[in-house]
């Protein structure tokens, strides 16, 4: 979004008082406007790891590109109905929803259609709501939704946070990613005080992490100094292995679980899940 004073109004509909609910449900928008992050990535594999834990999950593929339906094995072509049909048709979510290899874990698929979503709403009334309402009419039960946005902060985003009930950002361990960190929190805030009230940061996954790079232990220490608990323990390395999965439509829990980042992603979702539902350690 190049101006979001343009997008993120009042509209015509009160600010939301609930926007994160499924049947008792969690929804998040995976999001950052800078491309190259790893957040379809992130979107992806922690889908993967908490619906291996028995929660069930669905991953809400929102960006064009559609690398989040590829990269858990789905075709997003073969989809008859995918985001775009929820989103600008007012289809039911249920219609959506296309089964995985992961136990537990459904897609709602991108279609190339959702590339031109963005024009389309620019007139529709109540465009900021129209996810939102897919939600409120869904009553199937779900532990989790995840939804991974597009790069960048246009109507499509913000109909995710206007749904969500938080955002997990994915933060690629550089000084550049440090500058776009700050606009999207500053957006969160403008959605939350504009249309959804229970919006907020629900966490920040540093990722790409370079063990051996300084620059990746002080941009670390920067997030961690000015964000505190709210920047997850876990940190996700660089590594080929979860580079390589999405070319074989695998995440890299079901690529290689022994690696480095396949552990990781583990220990992520362990963190998201005692901090959503007060687990033990």
């Amino acid at each position: 979004m190049t101006d979001n004073a343009n997008i993120i109004d009042r509209g015509t509909e009160p600010a939301a008082e609930e926007g994160s609910q499924i049947r008792g449900g969690r929804i998040f928008a995976v999001a950052n406007q800078k491309g190259g992050v790893g957040k379809t990535t992130t979107a992806i594999n922690l889908s993967t790891a908490i619906a291996a834990v028995g929660r069930r999950v669905i991953l809400f593929d929102l960006d064009p590109q559609g690398n989040a339906s590829t990269g858990v094995g789905v075709d997003r072509n073969a989809a008859k109905v995918g985001s775009y049909e929820v989103l600008i048709e007012g289809a039911p979510l249920a219609d959506a929803l296309v089964e995985t290899e992961i136990p537990n874990l459904l897609l709602v698929p991108a279609s190339a259609d959702l590339s031109g979503g963005e024009l389309e709403l620019v007139d529709v009334e109540g465009r900021e709501f129209r996810l939102k309402k897919a939600f409120q009419s869904f009553y199937q039960d779900f532990d989790y939704v995840l939804i991974d946005c597009p790069p960048a902060l246009g109507l499509l985003t913000l109909n995710a946070l206007v749904a969500s009930g938080g955002v997990l950002v994915p933060l690629q361990c550089e000084y550049l990613a440090l500058e776009g960190l700050s606009q999207l929190v500053k957006t969160v805030e403008r959605v939350r005080d504009a249309f959804n009230r229970s919006l907020g940061i629900q966490g920040i996954v540093l990722t790409m992490y370079d063990g051996r790079n300084n620059l990746s232990a002080l941009v670390a220490d920067d997030v961690r100094s000015y964000f505190g608990k709210v920047v997850y323990n876990t940190q996700i390395p660089r590594n080929v292995r979860v580079s390589e999965a999405p070319s074989h439509g695998r995440p890299v829990l079901l690529y290689d679980f022994q690696c480095s980042g396949a552990q990781a992603y583990v220990h992520l979702a362990g963190e998201v899940l005692r901090r959503e539902e007060g687990i033990d350690k």
